[in-house]
């Protein structure tokens, strides 16, 4: 993991597409911008991980699904 240090208003870049920028910071908690491409998809972690769990479980009935259907 790779760990920066920025104050309000400084940047960090990503590759040539990505910008994330540090709006503010009050007690333990940052605000940050970020400029992307629109077909970057940009998510919380736990959002993330909860489109993650729905698609493994989406695909796991799909494949039930699929072998009920050839087995009959």
């Amino acid at each position: 993991m790779l760990v920066l240090t920025r104050k309000n208003g400084e940047s960090i870049k990503i590759g040539d597409d990505i910008e994330i920028t540090i709006i503010s910071t009050k007690n333990d908690q940052v605000k940050i911008g970020i400029k992307a491409p629109k077909k970057v998809e940009v998510y919380r972690k736990e959002i993330y991980d909860l489109i993650q769990g729905e698609n493994q479980l989406a695909t796991k009935d799909i494949s039930n699904m699929l072998n009920i259907i050839i087995n009959e």
